[in-house]
């Protein structure tokens, strides 16, 4: 981490955190899954939704610096960057939805908008983002306004599981990447995504599942899978199939789904690899490697007693490193993908 990177990171996270008790925060966040377990035993008073906005609102400078402004995985080659692996994706989608200029598009938890711009750029659409973080809303538009995208984006601060803000049959595209894994209920999501798009809409996904080798009878896997939901903020983890009941349950037709993680014609590299990093063939960070991660650690445990990071910023970088080896363990024995996409249409 150079100075200017160091700067950069001191100046995203005081805004992020504005002076609250970071450690304190991360404390209770890690405490999530037992109040949910207790709620699930029949008391009441957890709020899910509220989980996953505080895990962005702890995590997203950090994930920001680790990975860059498009914060999903991607199906990686060994020809290309992570950034460049990551755009090729978009325009996979991009070209699956089939955009055409001026259409009107729901970004379905948009994050800080990286695939936003994107799609407003090379379709020439209007994009509505529906998120409920108001950090992660702000920095996204402070990056439209830097990319003088800001007159073809809008924003709604709302849990995607009440739009309700918004009416039935208003757009003609929607998209969700990384998102709906975080619903509690998700054909109750799609429900609601449905409701809002137009008759014949095309819609895109990419959901985290377990695959098809999970076995809830193994106690290693349902400690991995537990792991994963923990660091993620993830209610439960679907399976391939339980996406497509819930899709097809509020009423989709689902036109293809795959696990884009695996190639059957051709080798692929692991999604997981540049938070493994064996080779720098992906032009890999060393910030994303399991060393290079205690070293941003050291260097924020430092930089916090010299009052340039807020106390507990090592905290959440803590946090992600115990996340990232769950993601990297979730990969390697293959009962896990972040890449499981579909495209579903609502009839006419």
């Amino acid at each position: 981490m150079n100075l200017g990177q160091l700067r950069k990171l001191s100046s995203e996270l005081k805004a992020a955190y504005r002076g609250a008790d970071v450690s304190s925060r991360v404390k209770d966040f890690d405490g999530w899954t037992d109040r949910a377990d207790v709620d699930g035993a029949g008391s009441t008073g957890y709020d899910h939704a509220q989980t996953v906005k505080e895990y962005y609102d702890l995590c997203s400078g950090i994930m920001v610096f680790g990975w860059g402004e498009s914060l999903h995985f991607a199906p990686l080659s060994p020809r290309e960057s992570l950034e460049d692996s990551k755009i090729r994706h978009q325009r996979l989608m991009i070209d699956k939805l089939e955009l055409r200029k001026g259409m009107a598009v729901i970004d379905v938890g948009c994050g800080i908008g990286g695939p936003m711009r994107r799609v407003v750029r090379e379709a020439d659409v209007r994009v509505v983002g529906v998120n409920s973080s108001e950090v992660q809303l702000d920095k996204a538009r402070s990056l439209d306004a830097e990319a003088g995208l800001e007159h073809k984006v809008d924003y709604l601060a709302c849990s995607f599981m009440d739009m309700s803000a918004i009416a039935d049959d208003t757009f003609d595209r929607g998209y969700a990447i990384e998102s709906t894994c975080h619903a509690p209920d998700k054909a109750g999501a799609f429900a609601e995504i449905y409701r809002v798009l137009k008759p014949g809409a095309l819609f895109w996904g990419q959901e985290m599942c377990m695959t098809d080798r999970f076995d809830p009878g193994d106690n290693r896997h349902r400690d991995l899978k537990k792991d994963l939901m923990h660091g993620i903020a993830l209610k439960d983890i679907a399976t391939m199939g339980e996406v497509d009941r819930a899709l097809e349950t509020a009423g989709f037709q689902v036109i293809e789904a795959k696990n884009r993680a695996v190639d059957e014609n051709s080798p692929i590299t692991p999604w997981y690899q540049p938070m493994e990093a064996r080779s720098n063939t992906l032009g890999n960070a060393l910030r994303r490697t399991p060393l290079g991660r205690k070293a941003v650690m050291g260097i924020s445990r430092l930089a916090e007693a010299l009052g340039m990071f807020p106390k507990g910023s090592s905290d959440v970088i803590e946090l992600m490193d115990r996340t990232a080896n769950a993601y990297v363990a979730g990969g390697r024995t293959g009962l896990f993908t972040p890449l499981y996409c579909f495209l579903a249409r609502k009839p006419l």
